[in-house]
């Protein structure tokens, strides 16, 4: 299993494999669609967005509300291709790393090769195991969507696997 640390530098993501599997340390940030698709009218606009998208690493969840004593609630991987019309966008304005469920549209895998990022799976029904990973967690934007809001999340052996690699190569059939 390989070890990296958020954010990863392009000779990182270029080194990964479609299936190889890591533990991701680091900085990242949630967003699902009502997110993406307010961050994608910000860019269009030229409004400043809830987070630096260069090198950034986005996944694909909501979390839900911490119980008392704990840093986060269930937060489990959502379906990537909610974000599949949204998703090149970001990655051509400097997203570098998506994580998620589920295979991707052509749009979104051309966009990964032509920005050499990857996509990561997340393991669907793993929110307990994910949940421990996270070592805080802080709501940076758009909060009057709850769940679906932007945290920023520290986490720590997350462990993934590469669904879609720099190269165009997937896992995913």
């Amino acid at each position: 299993m390989k070890q990296l640390t958020l954010p990863l530098t392009p000779d990182e993501r270029l080194f990964l494999r479609a299936g190889d599997v890591v533990s991701l340390s680091g900085v990242l940030y949630t967003a699902r669609d009502a997110a993406h698709k307010r961050m994608v009218e910000a860019l269009a606009s030229g409004a400043p967005l809830p987070f630096p998208l260069r090198d950034s690493a986005i996944y694909y969840c909501g979390p839900t509300p911490a119980a008392e004593h704990e840093i986060i609630g269930s937060c489990g991987p959502t379906t990537s291709a909610r974000m599949d019309a949204y998703a090149p966008t970001l990655l051509d304005a400097g997203n570098t790393v998506m994580i998620g469920k589920g295979k991707r549209d052509k749009t979104v895998m051309d966009a990964i090769v032509r920005n050499k990022a990857v996509y990561f799976a997340a393991i669907g029904g793993a929110a307990a195991l994910i949940k421990s990973c996270v070592k805080q967690c802080d709501c940076v934007a758009y909060a009057e969507l709850g769940c679906e809001a932007v945290y920023r999340l520290t986490v720590e052996n997350f462990v993934l696997i590469v669904a879609v690699d720099a190269h165009g190569n997937t896992i995913l059939q």
